[in-house]
């Protein structure tokens, strides 16, 4: 039996190695890709990542399962709300609002057209009394109708009682952890240009406030990364799964509106006329200040120092002089928060200290914090927080005009028809390649060597792109054949020059052969580097992909090709 040279075991090493990349999966269930903010899903602890096994005892086996069983309709209850402008009853699945100091607010518009005013006093709610927001919230909990799920995934247990669908997205288990690209996934992409050159601090500022109200609306499967063209110009590529193209033509057309009220005055809007400047990357007023146990796991209290104009120091003295003081175990606050809106949508609530009632300052401490099973978690997730707000009020609304300068739509039927069209050609081409070969040489184990080198090649460049999470599209699927084609040439020339003439010794042939292929390795590598930025980076994918792919093939299917070859043509 022939021994197996080093470079053929550093091959077989690394393609058990991008097994382990891949990481193969046959779990069934359905994939939690988002939870929507504030719901009683995310109140419950599920959390984006877990997978659903069984909801009520029913096995759940796939997100078809999950939309089948938790598709059940809910009754509708009747409302009888006394309030101080009258009394409004009406039949909904839902009450419709919200109370603050028994004033009623945040009123959906079922409820709104059925006659609830905002800012009116709730007196009772059909035959509760409500005296204080407590016998409000729990006569709603009581009235409104619920249904329990007991919803089981791989990490632990949930209670969740709803009178709606579970605000969560879910999605089949991938099989593996490739990950696909909007080309294949189906979704809307847009490539977008500022109405200025940015410098890097606001491109980042840019996507960053981007992302976060992406988010803030709902949609799932978000990717909001720069981009930039071999001129300098500096683009933000933003791709939305699932959505249309309309949708994120008007999602991006927005510039959108941040706001800070107390209960319904506006403190202060966010940008440079409300607030002049705000604390981060500096210790001495942004940072984590104390993490502690709570029930379940942890939390981490996180402070910054946000800079008001005067215009908007006086408004906040003003509106906060009319406030009483509550008093807590954690600190003594005013009896109303500071609510942040993002286009009219409630997305964080912050307690005011009772040292700034009815104060004239330009200096406003925003506090938060950040929970989680362990104080890592915690920590790392108020740091986020921070950053999140800290972005935020910096940037208000969206600080420049945009322009799309290109807008893409791919369904999902598309997506999967492109992924049967690409195996279905990938394995005519290997059945081509293979004919062309076996007819050149003769030799069926030199055409079954040369076909596994290029099987294995491709499976390394897809264990490669699992590994450091790289999204498989159409561009890289481009490089992928670009990488299968440049490796049978490397394979035919080490072939052909190992053959040219006995005067040579096998070592010396090699040389010949390699010292042709790493030129072409270089030449390659170098034609494909003005790509990377190219088209304002939408060949990135077929850039890298070949660059890694041919990599691959220099530092490891090739030498070990060389090595198995040298034992047949022996």
């Amino acid at each position: 039996m022939t021994k197996l040279t080093l470079r053929v075991w550093i091959l077989i090493f690394f393609l058990l190695l991008g097994i382990l990349m891949i990481k193969p999966t046959f779990q069934s269930g359905a994939l939690i890709k988002s939870v929507e903010q504030d719901s009683s899903a995310s109140k419950a602890g599920l959390a984006i990542g877990e997978i659903i096994k069984s909801i009520n005892g029913q096995p759940i086996r796939s997100s078809i399962d999950y939309i089948n069983f938790t598709n059940i309709s809910i009754q509708e209850a009747d409302f009888i709300i006394t309030t101080d402008a009258g009394i409004v009853s009406y039949q909904a699945k839902e009450l419709g609002f919200d109370v603050d100091n028994l004033s009623i607010t945040n009123i959906n518009e079922f409820a709104k057209g059925k006659g609830i005013k905002e800012n009116s006093l709730i007196i009772s709610l059909n035959n509760y009394s409500i005296k204080n927001e407590v016998d409000f919230y729990n006569a709603k909990a009581a009235l409104e109708p619920k249904i329990k799920f007991n919803v089981v995934t791989n990490k632990q247990e949930y209670v969740i009682f709803v009178n709606k669908p579970l605000e969560i997205t879910v999605a089949n288990v991938p099989r593996t952890r490739i990950k696909t690209g909007l080309d294949l996934q189906g979704g809307a992409r847009a490539l977008v240009k500022p109405e200025k050159k940015l410098n890097q601090q606001e491109m980042n500022d840019l996507i960053a406030v981007s992302r976060y109200r992406l988010n803030v609306y709902g949609l799932t499967d978000v990717n909001v990364r720069s981009a930039s063209d071999m001129l300098g110009n500096r683009y933000m590529l933003v791709e939305i799964a699932g959505a249309t193209p309309s949708e994120l033509r008007d999602l991006i057309a927005k510039q959108g509106k941040f706001e800070a009220k107390i209960g319904n005055e506006t403190v202060f809007i966010g940008g440079k006329k409300d607030i002049t400047s705000v604390c981060r990357n500096d210790a001495t007023c942004s940072g984590i200040q104390t993490c502690f146990a709570i029930e379940g796991g942890e939390a981490c209290k996180f402070t910054f120092v946000v800079y008001l104009s005067e215009d908007a120091a006086k408004r906040h003295a003003d509106i906060t002089a009319k406030l009483s003081t509550n008093v807590t175990t954690e600190g003594n606050y005013l009896s109303k928060k500071l609510d942040l809106y993002l286009d009219d949508k409630l997305v964080d609530s912050l307690l005011i200290s009772e040292d700034l009632k009815g104060k004239v300052t330009t200096q406003v401490q925003v506090q938060g914090s950040g929970t989680g099973k362990d104080r890592a978690e915690a920590y790392n997730n108020a740091e986020a927080s921070m950053q999140k707000l800290q972005t935020v009020l910096i940037t208000g609304s969206l600080p420049f005009k945009l322009e799309i300068v290109k807008l893409d739509n791919i369904s999902p039927l598309l997506g999967k028809e492109f992924i049967r069209n690409l195996l279905l050609a990938a394995l005519v081409s290997f059945i081509i390649v293979a004919l062309i070969i076996a007819i050149r040489y003769k030799k069926i184990s030199l055409t079954l060597l040369i076909m596994l080198t290029m099987f294995s090649e491709v499976f390394l460049v897809l264990a490669f792109a699992a590994l450091i999470g790289w999204n498989i599209d159409l561009a890289s699927i481009a490089g992928i054949i670009a990488v299968i084609g440049t490796g049978v040439d490397d394979q035919i020339v080490i072939v052909d020059e190992g053959g040219i003439g006995k005067a040579y010794s096998w070592k010396e042939r090699l040389k010949k052969a390699f010292a042709i292929i790493i030129g072409a390795y270089l030449a390659t590598t170098a034609a494909m580097l003005p790509l990377i930025w190219a088209g304002a980076g939408l060949l990135k994918g077929f850039a890298i992909t070949t660059i890694i792919g041919i990599s691959i093939g220099v530092l490891l299917t090739r030498p070990a090709f060389a090595d198995l070859v040298s034992k047949i043509e022996q």
